[in-house]
Formats: structure tokens, C-alpha cells, sequence
């Protein structure tokens, strides 16, 4: 069943041609493209690719030997690696722009009610990618890495290649800016009918078998980062089902006038 009004539909007559449709999504592509470039060269001026990698290297040089840095095995990786950190973290400065072009591309074709939920979702979505990101940076690195170093035998001089743990927190990157979604997802269930608060409270006990499989594979083997990403989303499902009560609530589309 439909939960618009009874009433004219507001988006009659606003159907664009497909071509149309692929111009707009052409130009908000390079709309995100371009805002992209443009964080990156700010990054590229303050703090420079040397310092952003300075910057994500603090977690594991803190467990580090004073006199030990990270290695570069690969020719060209000198090169490459900070070309990727700063690509990465031009992605995040901008991730607001881009959410925002997301947004501008599908609102013409949203009911008022359903952009009134829209555009918070996509804030609310920014904000907790952010605050995941900031979670591994601050937190997990540092005791993932202080929990692996104490395994190092004192015969050995652990150098990690600078390549490899890049490559390494920016799955951690990626996994706990995409983990912390979850409360976005559960709202959106809920609102869309597919399940209920009443259902998502009796499988709890299944998310968190779930959350934990997750962790277990999306994370290093260790018991440290399992737990920092699997626990957290136990919180975060928690969250969206309380929330998910006011949000189907607060998305609904209005009611007909009766005089109508």
C-alpha cells in the first residue's frame, strides 16, 4: 500500500527523459569529482602527503623503537603510497560534497515527506562514517598494534612496510565507516515495512552472532579489533531500533484532508 496522500501526486508531470536522467548524473559525477581535486590540492598545500602519512603512522610508531621508522620495499612505492593517503583523505574531507550531490540527484524525484527524512539521513550517514573512522584512528590502531608488538620476539626488529599498513588501516577505514551504518539501515527497514522494532528486538541475539562473524573477517586476527568493530555495532543496532520507532513516525507521509 502506497503512503502517499490520496490527493494529487505532487510529482505528476515531473517525469524527465532517460538521456536527461544520464546529463544530470553525468554532471553531478563531475560535480564529486571535482570537489574531490580540490580537497586534495588544499591537503596537497597543509598538511602535504608526507604529513598525512606522518599523521596515520602515530598508532603503530608509538609502539615502535625511537630509532625504528617504516620501510618502503617497492620501487615506486615512495611515490604511490602518499599519492593514495592523500587521494583517501581528500575522499573524506569532501564526503559531505559528495553526499550532497547524491542527495541533489535523487530529491527531484522524492515526495516532500520523503525529503524531509532524506537529507538528515545522509547528515546523520556523514556524521557516523566520521565518527567510525575516528574510532580506528584513535583507538583501535593504537590497541591493535600495542596488543601485536608485545607478541615480537626481543631477537626481532619488527619494520613494517609502510605499503602494507597502509593498505591495512584503510580496510579498517573502510569496514568501520561502513559498520557504523548500521543504525541508518535498521531506520530504514523499519520504515519501509520490511520489519518491524518488535522483530529486530527478538533477533537480537542473532545480530550479535552476526556482528561478531563480521568482525572475524572483516578485521586483522586479532581478539582486540574483532572486538572494537563487533561491539560497537551491538551498540549501533541497538540505537537504530530505538530510533526507528520515531523515525517511521516522523517519515510518514501526511494524511489526506478529509474535506478532500
Amino acid at each position: 500500500m502506497s503512503d502517499t496522500p490520496d490527493k494529487a501526486d505532487e510529482l505528476a508531470g515531473t517525469e524527465q527523459p532517460f538521456v536527461q536522467h544520464l546529463i544530470e548524473l553525468r554532471d553531478r559525477l563531475l560535480y564529486i569529482v571535482a570537489g574531490i581535486g580540490v580537497c586534495m590540492l588544499l591537503l596537497a598545500f597543509w598538511p602535504g602527503p608526507s604529513g598525512l602519512i606522518d599523521l596515520i603512522a602515530v598508532p603503530i610508531r608509538a609502539h615502535m623503537p625511537p630509532d625504528v621508522k617504516l620501510i618502503a620495499v617497492g620501487v615506486f612505492t615512495p611515490f604511490f603510497v602518499p599519492l593514495k593517503v592523500l587521494m583517501m583523505a581528500g575522499l573524506l574531507l569532501a564526503l559531505p560534497w559528495v553526499m550532497y550531490q547524491i542527495w541533489a540527484f535523487v530529491a527531484p524525484g522524492l515526495y516532500t515527506h520523503e525529503k524531509h527524512f532524506a537529507l538528515p539521513l545522509i547528515i546523520f550517514g556523514s556524521i557516523l562514517a566520521y565518527v567510525g573512522i575516528a574510532f580506528v584512528q584513535f583507538f583501535v590502531l593504537d590497541k591493535m598494534f600495542g596488543f601485536i608488538q608485545g607478541f615480537t620476539p626481543e631477537s626481532v626488529n619488527a619494520t613494517p612496510d609502510i605499503a602494507s599498513y597502509v593498505e591495512a588501516i584503510l580496510s579498517l577505514y573502510l569496514a568501520f565507516g561502513l559498520a557504523f551504518q548500521v543504525p541508518i539501515v535498521v531506520m530504514l527497514l523499519v520504515r519501509f515495512g520490511m520489519v518491524t522494532p518488535e522483530q529486530l528486538k527478538g533477533f537480537r541475539g542473532y545480530f550479535v552472532v552476526v556482528a561478531f562473524i563480521i568482525a572475524a573477517v572483516v578485521t586483522p586476527p586479532d581478539v582486540i579489533s574483532q572486538l572494537a568493530l563487533a561491539i560497537p555495532m551491538c551498540l549501533l543496532y541497538e540505537l537504530g531500533i530505538v530510533g526507528s520507532r520515531w523515525f517511521a513516525k516522523a517519515s510518514r507521509a501526511p494524511e489526506a484532508d478529509p474535506a478532500e
